[in-house]
C-alpha cells in the first residue's frame, strides 16, 4: 500500500478477547497459520497473530493501533490500582505500630517523631476524629482532636530541639537523623506493646536498605518494618503518629515564640527570613543555634542581610 503503516503492539488476554468481539465482522475467510484472523477495518488490516501480537498495516495503523495500546494500558492501570488497593486495605484493618516525623521542612522548631500503638478494635474511634486524613487536618484541628487521640492510643514521642540538631549536623544528614530517631521511638514502642500486631510501618523517606544503613551503629535496632509511601493515607498507626507529633511540634513551637516575645511563622519561606533578621538584631547570631537549623539555606540570607 502506497504510503502505509506497519505497526505491531502485544495485547493482553483481555484485550485480545476486545479485539475478536470488535473485528467479529470485518473478519477475513482466509485460513493463515499462527494467525487467530486478520481483518479489514477501512483502510487498515489488521493481523492477530497466536502469540499475542498484533499487525496494523495501511495508513490509519497506527492511529488505530494507538487506540488498542490506549485501551490495554488503562486496564493494566485498573488491575494495578485493584491490586494497590486490595494491599492498602490489610495495611488499614489491622493492628499496628507506625511512626511518622514533623518539622523536618521548619527553619524555627523541634523535630518530633512519634511511633503509635493501633489496635484493631480502635479504628471506628480514630475513623470518627478523622484521623483518617490526617495531612488535610488543619493545625486548629490537630489541637483539639490529638488529646483525644493521645489519651486512648499508645504512644512514644523524642523531640529534637534546634541546639541538638545543629550538633548532630555536623556528622549527619537529615535522612540520618531522621532514621535514627524512628528506630528509637519504634523499637521502645514494641517494647511496650505486649499485645499482638500485624505490622510495622514507616512512612518511607528512604529505601529500606539506605534505612537500615543509616541506624547500624545503634545498640537497638528495630527490625521487621515495612516501608510505604504515604503511609499516613494507609495505616491510621501511622496518622495517629502524624497528629501527635504535630501536636507535639506546635506546642514547642508556641514555647519557643513566647520565650523570644517573637511570633515565629512556619516553614522556610521569605517571611522566615525576616523573623531570623529580627532575632539575630535582637539577641545576635548565636541564638539562631538554640532556635533554628542552621543547614537551611535561610541561615545565609538572614546573616547577610543583618549589619553588625
Amino acid at each position: 500500500m502506497a504510503g502505509s503503516n506497519n505497526v505491531v503492539i502485544r495485547v493482553n488476554e483481555k484485550t485480545k478477547e476486545k479485539m475478536l468481539k470488535y473485528y467479529e465482522d470485518k473478519k477475513k475467510d482466509k485460513v493463515i497459520p499462527y494467525v487467530v484472523f486478520q481483518a479489514v477495518d477501512n483502510d487498515t488490516v489488521v493481523t492477530m497473530y497466536e502469540s499475542g501480537k498484533v499487525m496494523f498495516q495501511g495508513k490509519s495503523a497506527d492511529v488505530d493501533a494507538a487506540m488498542w495500546i490506549e485501551m490495554s494500558g488503562v486496564e493494566k492501570m485498573q488491575k494495578e490500582k485493584k491490586e494497590q488497593a486490595k494491599a492498602d486495605i490489610k495495611y488499614y484493618n489491622c493492628s499496628s505500630i507506625g511512626s511518622d516525623e514533623v518539622g523536618t521542612g521548619d527553619y524555627f522548631g523541634p523535630i518530633v517523631v512519634t511511633a503509635s500503638f493501633v489496635k484493631k478494635e480502635d479504628i471506628p474511634f480514630l475513623e470518627e476524629l478523622g484521623i483518617k486524613d490526617s495531612k488535610k487536618l488543619t493545625d486548629e484541628k490537630m489541637l483539639e482532636i490529638a488529646p483525644k487521640v493521645a489519651k486512648r492510643i499508645k504512644y512514644k514521642s523524642i523531640i529534637l530541639t534546634n541546639s541538638e540538631y545543629n550538633q548532630k549536623y555536623k556528622e549527619n544528614n537529615m535522612n540520618k537523623i531522621k532514621a535514627i530517631m524512628h528506630n528509637k521511638a519504634l523499637y521502645q514502642m514494641v517494647q511496650e506493646t505486649k499485645e499482638d500486631y500485624d505490622y510495622i510501618i514507616v512512612d518511607e523517606f528512604a529505601r529500606e536498605q539506605r534505612y537500615y544503613d543509616y541506624i547500624k551503629d545503634s545498640t537497638e535496632i528495630q527490625r521487621g518494618i515495612t516501608f510505604m509511601t504515604k503511609a499516613e493515607d494507609k495505616n491510621l498507626a501511622v496518622a495517629c503518629s502524624s497528629v501527635i507529633s504535630r501536636y507535639i511540634f506546635l506546642k514547642e513551637f508556641d514555647k519557643l515564640s513566647d520565650n523570644l516575645h517573637i511570633p515565629l511563622p512556619k516553614g522556610a519561606g521569605p517571611q522566615v527570613d525576616k523573623i531570623g533578621e529580627e532575632i539575630v538584631e535582637t539577641y545576635g547570631k548565636e541564638k539562631l543555634k538554640e532556635v533554628a537549623k542552621l543547614n537551611f539555606a535561610n541561615t545565609n540570607r538572614i546573616l547577610k542581610t543583618v549589619i553588625f
